[in-house]
């Protein structure tokens, strides 16, 4: 079994400004931009995992996809991975993996399937890490990690 991490980033995505994310602006200037990561376990060659992902998870036209496990943008203060606990309802990765149901062939075969939401915060001087997960996150439905540039998880 092979793992395969890819991250979705929309070419024409700008940064916005942080304030959209929280439920009360901040004292300072701090933009954002959010990503996708894609984890899939699989059976079968990478290149062909690669290509499913390519196929199925990422519009040609609008986004690009960075492959290994290092983060897509640079120039980020911190970066905020969320995604739902095992058990909750997931409607994204429920329909990817019916679309993989539902193909003809497969030249991989998909074991697991695990759909990140990564948001990554420019800005200058110590952003309040805490309120970002406390206004992002849901406890009751998410898992997070919130990591610093020096890679250590800072809430």
């Amino acid at each position: 079994m092979s793992t395969l991490t890819a991250e979705v980033v929309g070419l024409y995505d700008q940064p916005g400004t942080a304030d959209g994310l929280l439920y009360a602006p901040l004292d300072q200037a701090c933009s954002f931009r959010r990503t996708r990561v894609y984890t899939l376990t699989y059976e079968g060659e990478e290149a062909d995992a690669e290509a499913l992902v390519r196929r199925v998870l990422v519009d040609a036209f609008a986004e690009d996809v960075h492959f290994g496990g290092a983060p897509a943008l640079a120039g980020w203060q911190l970066m905020l991975d969320y995604k739902m606990k095992p058990g909750a309802l997931d409607l994204e990765r429920e329909a990817v993996l019916a679309s993989y149901r539902g193909a003809r062939t497969r030249a991989v075969e998909l074991q697991a399937l695990e759909i990140t939401q990564r948001v990554y915060l420019f800005g200058e001087g110590e952003l309040p890490a805490a309120r970002f997960v406390r206004d992002i996150c849901n406890p009751a439905i998410h898992t997070w990690t919130l990591t610093d540039t020096d890679g250590r998880n800072v809430a």
